[in-house]
């Protein structure tokens, strides 16, 4: 379909994409899923192409997507998975939806989705008789097999093509990639005192609080301003793995650091994307509004996962009268 950043498209109905799926719910081995129904027959705009992704699972790089785009809009509500919170931006073949004018005449409500397929769906959200989930992030590895190295200039080129970004955004984040390739290097074959910042990547993040982290609590409540502390002090809460409390602080989160915004919601599950198990929070964790990663430093990736914050990280604001 070639679609860009923008375009306009209308989700297909229940009944004609069920015919697209296989015995297993799933189109090139990427499921649709429960919570994605409610979009059908809507008309949305294409958010991302979703001609790439980062792997958050083996952790092997950017991988291939094909034919597929992310809708402005539309995140996973878990209420299929659990109540799962992570928000995942979800992912759309190009065969499940299909180009409209703006001035074309809204179809009718699309209905309901056949029983043949809410009974597909309710067996695709489960790996097993253990309890554990399975989603399109679980799946991305299948759905997504080929790896895209670094040295592949096409993908640059697909990203401005795609509208996904722009061309001096392009140029950075590739200049990013390549110095992040040095340190890489430079860790490996040089001695300390040699290495630009210690041979850290982009972004300059390094954990200082040891194996023991401490642990903040503001009983944030939704609607609340706060402010992100500053990357000096956020080191001081991390270890040498960048965790606290065993939740990860990236370089693309630090790219928000002296921001403020709203609390959208307390975080108190997730699923995990390598066993599909429910995770429960242990200690207190923050979703704030219109915060995501961008893939600034990481090749571009348009997945967007919405960050979790520790409270520890953040500070109240107090609003004026």
């Amino acid at each position: 379909m070639n679609l860009r950043v923008g375009n306009l498209v209308e989700v297909r109905s229940a009944e004609e994409i069920l015919a697209t799926l296989d015995e297993r719910g799933e189109l090139e081995s990427l499921p649709f899923m429960p919570e994605m129904l409610s979009f059908c027959g809507r008309r949305m705009t294409v958010h991302k192409v979703a001609h790439k992704l980062c792997d958050t699972i083996s952790r092997s790089g950017m991988r291939r997507m094909d034919n597929a785009v992310h809708l402005t809009g539309a995140r996973c509500d878990g209420g299929g998975h659990g109540g799962c919170q992570t928000a995942c931006s979800l992912y759309w073949k190009e065969s499940w939806l299909k180009r409209v004018d703006p001035d074309e005449p809204v179809t009718a409500p699309a209905p309901e989705a056949p029983s043949r397929m809410l009974k597909l769906l309710e067996v695709n959200t489960r790996k097993g008789e253990d309890g554990c989930y399975s989603c399109q992030a679980t799946e991305l590895l299948r759905a997504a097999p080929t790896c895209l190295p670094f040295r592949d200039l096409g993908q640059y080129v697909t990203d401005v093509r795609s509208g996904n970004v722009g061309v001096m955004g392009m140029f950075r984040t590739f200049l990013i990639g390549l110095f992040n390739r040095f340190q890489g290097l430079s860790n490996k074959v040089l001695p300390r005192r040699l290495r630009i910042r210690g041979g850290l990547r982009w972004g300059f993040v390094a954990g200082r609080a040891g194996a023991v982290t401490p642990t903040g609590k503001l009983d944030l409540s939704p609607g609340e301003l706060v402010r992100i502390k500053s990357k000096e002090e956020i080191l001081d809460t991390l270890n040498d793995d960048l965790l606290n409390r065993g939740l990860g602080f990236e370089e693309e989160m630090a790219r928000y650091c002296g921001r403020t915004a709203r609390v959208r919601t307390r975080v108190e599950r997730c699923l995990d994307e390598t066993t599909g198990r429910m995770l429960s929070m242990k200690s207190p964790c923050i979703i704030l509004d219109d915060l995501v990663c961008e893939g600034v430093y990481n090749a571009n990736c348009p997945r967007e996962f919405v960050p979790f914050w520790r409270e520890i990280w953040l500070e109240r604001v107090e609003e004026a009268r």
